[in-house]
């Protein structure tokens, strides 16, 4: 049986430790059989043939820039069934200017005037998120500009906080959505690696990621 075939591309914003990130994050997929190719630039998506052929793709590229042909390779890909998975602002903050990918995502980073919060687990019968606990850490907390049409897996509460935060609100963490035949998984928490080693957040992200995947 052929393994199935995923993309990192890892770059952009080094406090968030892209490097390190991303070889956490195909060390999980190798342990679950995958075929791992590692990228440091969005030129790979120019190959619309190979982008085609792939079961998952990961974004974990803050702040960084696509043309439009190589968006157009992405979506396409996803639209025709290739999964996408991802966490913090490598995906979610990955490209500031780009609606078409924030709307394949379900949502965009914000602000975070906020670094001490719960995430509360919405459903313990799915998949990524099955059994989890409630857990409560302090690292950047993500207020997005949000999808509602997503299906949330994980929220926190925001206080009101002037200006950003008019009123107390709950704010999704973790989400999954399709988008044509792709699914798509999203999880704000992962400012650094040492976050992403945090046994509940490593779980959802494993889990996510086979989820996602094709």
């Amino acid at each position: 049986m052929a393994k199935k075939k995923a993309l990192i591309v890892s770059g952009g914003y080094e406090p968030h430790q892209p490097q390190e990130i991303g070889a956490l994050l195909s060390g999980l997929l190798l342990s679950e059989g995958f075929e791992v190719e590692q990228h440091t630039s969005w030129d790979v998506m120019d190959d619309k043939e190979k982008i085609d052929r792939l079961d998952l793709i990961i974004p974990n590229y803050t702040e960084g820039t696509i043309t439009k042909n190589q968006l157009d390779n992405f979506l396409h890909a996803v639209s025709s069934g290739t999964g996408v998975a991802g966490l913090h602002g490598g995906m979610g903050y990955a490209f500031p200017c780009e609606q078409r990918y924030q709307l394949m995502v379900g949502g965009v980073f914000a602000a975070h005037p906020n670094y001490h919060f719960t995430v509360r687990i919405m459903d313990r019968n799915h998949f990524i998120t099955r059994n989890l606990p409630d857990f409560t850490l302090t690292t950047e907390h993500y207020f997005m500009l949000i999808d509602p049409s997503i299906c949330v897996l994980a929220t926190s509460y925001y206080e009101c906080i002037s200006p950003e935060v008019w009123r107390p609100v709950m704010m999704p963490v973790v989400w999954i959505k399709n988008y044509g035949k792709g699914r798509v998984f999203y999880n704000a928490i992962g400012h650094t690696a040492d976050i992403v080693k945090l046994p509940e957040v490593l779980t959802m992200m494993q889990r996510g990621m086979l989820w996602a995947a094709r």
